[in-house]
Parts: C-alpha cells; structure tokens; sequence
C-alpha cells in the first residue's frame, strides 16, 4: 500500500511490515497501524527512526533503541500488560522509546518511562508505562554526540 506521508512523502508500506497497536498509543488511540522508517543507506538501525502512523499519515515519531543510549536498561514489565502481544520470548522482542527534539537540540530526550514494546513475529506492539523510576525526558544529545566521535 502506499501512504502520503507529510515528513517523507509518498512511501510504500508491505503488508508484513505493519505493525498493529490494539489500544493505539499514548496520546493517540486512534492510531493503531504503523511501520518503522529507518535511515536504509547507513544499512542498520543504531540511529533515530520513525514510527510512521498509516491511520494518520501526518503523524510520526521518533525512536531509538534504549539500549544504544543507555544499556542497562531493562524495565520490569506485568505480564498483563504484553498479554494483547501474545507468546513473548526475548528474541521475539524489540523495544523502543521516543524521542523529543526541542528546538534547543541540546535538551533531545527519550522516554524511558513509557517504552514501546514490539513483538516482531506477529508485529503487534504496544506502549505501556513502567513501575520503576525511569526518567519521562532522559537526555541524550550529549550521549549522541560523543557516539558519534567514536568515543
């Protein structure tokens, strides 16, 4: 299918690369079917990309791995709240967090507190809030910055 996308234009989305949230996400119920944009030529996804909403074209966010950013994360997740996911084993599993870009790029951010959480076989997903004491805005630039010197 092909969705006219306001960030990147007119883009074919394969059917398995949908990725379906039963209950939308935080903020947007409504949106349920995305896809991952990612920057292909750079051939991996060490990057930011983009949950690109397929309900509402206008709308995409940006995400990152945690672990690139911080690598001891591991929040304690209910089972009660992957249940809509199905069988979840760890290497079925892809989670992702958001990132805020403020128009001081210095202040770039993720949430730590409300992952996304991906099954990749069955590609539903689902966004939920964790117990622990994981920070809303995790600042990232200056993490970003020294990665990419190569530090």
């Amino acid at each position: 299918m092909n969705i006219d996308t306001r960030m990147f234009g007119e883009i074919e989305v394969e059917e398995d690369k949908i990725i379906h949230f039963e209950d939308g996400i935080i903020g947007y119920p409504d949106c349920k079917n995305f896809t991952l944009i990612f920057d292909e030529e750079k051939g991996n996804r060490k990057n930011i990309c983009w949950l690109q909403s397929i309900d509402e074209p206008v709308f995409a966010l940006p995400v990152l791995d945690p672990l690139l950013i911080k690598e001891d994360y591991n929040p304690v997740v209910e089972d009660e709240f992957l249940h809509s996911l199905g069988e979840l084993k760890e290497e079925d599993t892809f989670v992702l967090v958001t990132v805020t870009v403020p128009e001081n790029i210095e202040e770039m951010s993720v949430n730590l507190k409300a992952p996304i959480v991906i099954h990749v076989d069955n590609r539903k997903a689902c966004q939920i809030i964790v117990e622990e004491d994981y920070p809303v805005k995790y600042k990232i630039y200056e993490l970003l910055k020294k990665r990419k010197a190569g530090e």
